[in-house]
């Protein structure tokens, strides 16, 4: 009350009415764009991917997902387990496995290179009923809906299957974590109730996890994609695949273990600890070592444990352990581990240029200034419409900073980042990966590895400095659309604050045929063959194992034409053809640059 007895004028309650309009008009206005259209071409294309009705409620899943289903062998079984539908339908009833009809892989990749030493050429197998697979694997791998071999998985199938040890350097989205578990497992299988760890009994329920196959990758992320996959290819086998990663409870991971464990994928830190306990984990009897995103691992300063499960291995029972690294880059702590603790023999197998780009990706670089940012953000979803959107920033405060403005904005969001626990980070990624929250925000680290089919759309709200992964990590980012082949759409904001990364951008365009915005003409080398080399300044001349090993007499050429494979070149007829693009009833145009072709990449008024 005023001093004269009046009311005070309600002035907060009118802004707070005006905030409840605005927020009402936001979120109509994103509803008729459709971002909650359950019917809706994007939303009925992911239904149909995940054999799901438009709109119905998601299957229920684990607490974590260290705990997701597996299959469980009976003593009874003989060779081959019964089958559980209700499993299979979880296992191979998501979006990740209905991808082949959306391939372009014939003009995917343009040279497949190998080097070998002392060992017959490598021949790439062209259809996984060629390459030899225990019929177990034919079986899962025709469930995955795999049709055709991607150029790493060509060559690393029959290199493991011929006992190689492998370094395979590919762009993200190329295929490799089934190029090294098909082969893996389906050598396992023939022999898997001789070689498996031991089991629960009535006399003792729990047992010492002896993995056969250890994999270690950077993220916690990465290492439950690389589960789902081992327990869809597991499917039916005595083979027991288990995942440990930091930010979720030990006792659900140790529970795990204890059951018994052939198939360890692993993070390095969790593995570290468990590794203390030998009563708990013993990796004497480990086969298969494989080091994924080597790179990422080695700039995070895990060398040491990488270093000593390459010496630990040596000592297995057999002393037959066979190692496998892959990486998109290839740095010089990367090569030298190659040198000291792989064959001489080592199969190389490169797909496309080291630490390179995919072509299929559109990149569409342009100005924004700092401080408007968010509003050229909501204008770029909403000109794109409902489809999933991946936008990337450098900082866990930006990270919660967008997510607040987009869902204020009556979007449907979900955020990633380090300081989030992991069961939200769970949550976030299943959300998105269902298709239940389309847009998702993220920091670069937080989302190294992740592989989510269907990604239409990569946005770097802020551009990575030289300082956080620079070029390398920008591949990164924008390699998580056009994968496997599909076509992507990546857009960058660009202003004064990344102009360290000018020149190497410039180089990275110009190789991938992508248009130079104007503000960055200064940038173009007089050399137009120029290239980013995805090294850094690394010497690599002076430690015996350069790159360019990697470049001669291998089996290079072009996948669309009879070079790639020899005489075995992928053509129309095997399932990819040259109209397997996005369409425009898809939401996505092929030059969907969000702007006129003249407009010099500034957008609007930002």
């Amino acid at each position: 009350m005023s001093a004269a007895g009046d009311p005070v004028p309600a002035v907060v309650d009118d802004a707070a009415e005006a905030r409840k309009k605005q927020q009402e008009a936001d979120y109509q206005k994103a509803k008729d764009a459709g971002f909650y259209d359950v019917t809706s071409p994007q939303a009925t294309q992911l239904a149909a991917a995940t054999e799901q009705d438009p709109g119905a409620e998601p299957l229920e899943t684990p607490a974590w997902l260290s705990d997701a289903a597996i299959y469980a062998w009976d003593d009874t079984y003989g060779e081959v387990g019964e089958p559980n539908p209700a499993l299979e339908k979880e296992l191979y009833g998501t979006e990740t496995h209905k991808i082949s009809s959306y391939n372009n892989l014939d003009k995917f990749i343009v040279d497949v290179t190998c080097d070998e030493e002392g060992e017959p050429r490598l021949q790439p197998v062209r259809r996984f009923e060629e390459a030899g697979l225990h019929p177990v694997m034919e079986e899962n791998v025709k469930l995955c809906k795999y049709s055709i071999p991607t150029p790493i998985q060509a060559y690393c199938i029959p290199a493991v299957l011929t006992g190689r040890d492998v370094v395979g350097i590919a762009q993200t989205g190329s295929g490799k974590t089934a190029a090294f578990l098909i082969p893996i497992l389906s050598k396992l299988m023939g022999k898997a109730k001789q070689l498996c760890g031991p089991r629960p009994s009535d006399r003792n329920d729990r047992v010492t996890a002896e993995p056969l196959v250890l994999v270690v990758c950077p993220t916690r992320e990465l290492a439950c994609q690389i589960f789902d996959e081992a327990r869809r290819l597991c499917y039916r086998t005595m083979l027991r695949p288990c995942v440990v990663y930091g930010g979720a409870p030990t006792k659900n991971q140790r529970e795990q273990l204890e059951k018994g464990c052939d198939v360890l994928i692993a993070t390095p830190g969790r593995l570290m600890d468990f590794m203390s306990n030998v009563n708990l984990l013993n990796l004497s009897r480990v086969k298969f070592t494989v080091i994924d995103e080597a790179d990422e691992l080695l700039s995070e300063g895990w060398e040491d444990i990488m270093e000593k499960l390459f010496e630990g291995g040596s000592t297995n029972v057999d002393g037959d352990n066979t190692y496998l690294m892959f990486s998109a880059t290839f740095p010089r702590a990367a090569r030298k581990m190659v040198r000291e603790y792989m064959e001489d023999a080592v199969v190389k197998i490169k797909v496309g240029r080291v630490g390179s780009t995919n072509s299929q990706i559109k990149q569409n670089v342009v100005w924004v200034e700092q401080n408007m940012k968010q509003q050229a953000l909501i204008d770029l979803i909403f000109a794109g419409g409902a489809q999933r959107t991946l936008v990337f920033v450098n900082s866990k405060m930006t990270c919660d900073m967008v997510d607040d403005f987009l869902y204020n904005k009556g979007l449907p969001v979900t955020s990633i980042h380090s300081d989030r626990t992991q069961r939200e980070r769970e949550d976030a990624m299943r959300a998105f990966r269902t298709g239940r929250t389309p847009i998702m925000v993220a920091t670069g680290v937080s989302a190294r590895g992740l592989d989510v089919p269907f990604i239409r759309h990569v946005i770097n709200y802020d551009m990575p400095s030289t300082a956080h992964g620079g070029i390398t990590e920008y591949v990164h980012r924008i390699g998580r659309t056009g994968r496997l082949g599909t076509e992507g759409l990546a857009t960058s904001f660009y202003n004064d604050r990344n102009d360290d990364l000018g020149e190497d951008l410039v180089k990275i365009l110009i190789e991938t045929k992508q248009e130079i915005p104007d503000f960055l003409q200064d940038k173009v080398p007089e050399d137009q063959n120029t290239m980013f080399d995805g090294q850094g300044t690394d010497d690599e001349s002076d430690d015996g194992f350069a790159v360019d090993d990697l470049n001669g007499g291998g089996f290079g050429g072009d996948l669309g034409g009879s070079g790639g494979f020899g005489d075995q070149g992928f053509t129309a007829d095997d399932g990819f053809k040259a109209d397997d693009g996005f369409k425009a009833e898809d939401g996505f145009k092929a030059d969907d640059g969000f702007g006129d072709a003249d407009d010099g990449n500034k957008m609007g008024s930002w």
